[in-house]
């Protein structure tokens, strides 16, 4: 019983999560670390993100059973009842609520909480159904962690946290349609209508494509901003020119679901060099 509510919060996702998080808190810290909020920040947006991930899983019960990937979840195999996972659920994000309002400061809790409902309202509820757009607004979702960790050390709005959110939300667009790409049976099947499968995989392969281009040029404006160092620039230029590479020219004879896979598989490599890079190389 305890795991099947462990896996309503995907601990992968969490993870992911928190490493951008680590990569916003580092880098406003600038080698200055107040390791209480640190922990704190962490343990506060991790309960966050379970809550929205068991809600998401609420949510999605109905698609969940047409889908191959999700069919063994325990909402849908009734391991678990709804009022149980809404609870469950509740409690989470109360819980990470409380701890960050205690520990942070008034920035960083509109950042998550505007994180939080555009992932449980905006995207689970409404765009993930009825439209193309909704991995667009989805993504800036996927962008508030990096931008909660950092606003959790400076208290203010200011043009780093503005270049995190935007980093972060170009990076999870050819991320998230990448997914969709080797996932496209199942999207279709739900009837849900992302990318690949409301505009054909073509269509998806190009915009992919571009939205890697854009993100280029984006990851560096830390730099130019005088945020990070050198070495950050080096790494952020060779990981972004390598995705693109892939995309446009190594892996271009693949067929498309091969190609979407690995993409994505880069993509991770790509989030947790620039955390890493933006932790080590910060000139705040």
């Amino acid at each position: 019983m305890i795991k099947d509510y462990l896996r309503t919060t995907k601990p992968g996702i969490i993870f992911g999560n928190l490493i951008t998080v680590s990569g916003g808190f580092f880098l406003a810290s600038g080698g200055e670390v107040d390791w209480a909020l640190f922990i704190a920040t962490l343990v506060g947006v991790a309960l966050i993100v379970a809550s929205g991930c068991v809600f998401n899983n609420c949510i999605d019960r109905d698609i969940d059973r047409h889908m191959a990937r999700t069919q063994g979840r325990a909402l849908v195999q009734g391991d678990i009842s709804l009022k149980g996972a809404f609870v469950f659920g509740s409690v989470l994000g109360l819980a990470g609520f409380w701890l960050l309002a205690a520990m942070t400061n008034l920035m960083a809790m509109i950042a998550v909480g505007l994180g939080f409902v555009i992932y449980v309202g905006a995207y689970s509820m409404w765009l993930k159904r009825g439209s193309v757009y909704g991995t667009l607004i989805g993504s800036l979702s996927g962008a508030a962690p990096p931008v909660v960790g950092y606003l959790a050390v400076t208290g203010q709005a200011d043009m780093g946290a503005l270049l995190l959110l935007i980093i972060f939300s170009m990076w999870q667009m050819p991320h998230s349609y990448a997914i969709a790409m080797f996932r496209v049976d199942d999207y279709r099947a739900a009837n849900i209508p992302v990318l690949p499968v409301a505009r054909g995989m073509e269509h998806a392969k190009r915009v992919v494509t571009g939205y890697i281009a854009g993100f280029i040029p984006v990851s560096l404006l830390l730099t130019l901003w005088g945020y990070t160092g050198i070495w950050y620039l080096v790494v952020a230029t060779v990981t972004g020119g390598w995705w693109l590479y892939l995309a446009a020219w190594r892996l271009k004879d693949q067929p498309d679901a091969s190609w979407a896979r690995k993409l994505f598989g880069f993509s991770i490599i790509i989030v947790m060099a620039l955390s890493l890079m933006m932790s080590l190389d910060t000139q705040l």
